[in-house]
């Protein structure tokens, strides 16, 4: 009997991900990924100063590194890419599902991106995250910015430690989080209603703070799901800040006072 198309289309996708790999790069995301016992390793390429540098890391994650010259790096990654002599071909990490970090502390914050595919800006956000106390950081898993080096590298570790979930519909996923009982805000430069005002008896609560990409901002069905839209209270009419800034600045005033 013919399997159906979309069982088909669903494990050709499950085989996908499962041979998925990704080339990290740069002694500080190499380091605290070959410290993260959740990470699955395969292949280190070092240079020679940069092994004595992770000497440490190398041990405990129990990996033999291949040596490389510094002039002549042989690792598959952009030539560009500021590596410092260190590569390390790993597995993603699988953070579980959405219920596993958005029940559970006391008052938790999450952060949900829409269309946010900058590597550099999730990375600085995943940071903000991680330095901010936040539950979990959460995209889609088309037109978000999946793991790669320059998000690690950006992100400075966190990405080790720092969950971050990617689903498949972001309207559904606001839907399911009201229904935990989350305040779910919309950030929107033109909102009338500052974060702090939103969340103004609901510090206590869980919240969940969406931010769109640069330019275009939230989608229309992301606008019409949230609970609110808000803005970040700014001193003057001008300007606006980059979506990584935003981000922990929303955090920060969402906050649990």
């Amino acid at each position: 009997m013919k399997k159906p198309k979309w069982v088909v289309e669903k494990e050709q996708a499950r085989k996908a991900a499962a041979s998925e790999t990704v080339w990290l790069f740069g002694l500080h995301a190499v380091r605290e990924a070959l410290e993260n016992p959740k990470r699955e390793k395969l292949r280190l390429i070092v240079t020679l100063n940069a092994r004595d540098k992770l000497a440490e890391a190398i041990a405990a994650a129990g990996i033999k590194p291949e040596l490389a010259d510094a002039r002549k790096f042989t690792a598959p990654i952009d030539p560009g890419s500021v590596h410092q002599g260190a590569a390390l071909e790993v597995k993603p990490l699988d953070w579980g599902r959405l219920e596993d970090h958005a029940i559970g502390p006391q008052a938790p914050r999450l952060l949900l991106l829409d269309r946010v595919t900058d590597p550099h800006n999730v990375g600085a956000i995943l940071r903000s995250a991680e330095v901010l106390g936040a539950a979990a950081v959460i995209g889609t898993r088309h037109h978000s910015a999946p793991e790669t080096g320059a998000l690690a590298k950006t992100g400075s570790g966190a990405l080790e430690r720092q969950p971050y979930l990617r689903v498949r519909n972001l309207a559904d996923t606001i839907v399911d989080l009201q229904r935990m009982g989350y305040l779910v805000l919309g950030l929107d430069g033109e909102a009338t209603e500052t974060i702090e005002q939103a969340v103004d008896g609901h510090r206590d609560g869980a919240v969940a703070l969406v931010l769109g990409a640069e330019g275009p901002g939230l989608r229309q069905k992301t606008r019409e799901t949230v609970d609110k839209l808000v803005r970040i209270d700014a001193a003057g009419g001008f300007g606006s800040l980059n979506v990584s800034n935003a981000a922990a600045i929303a955090l920060y005033a969402s906050r649990k006072g």
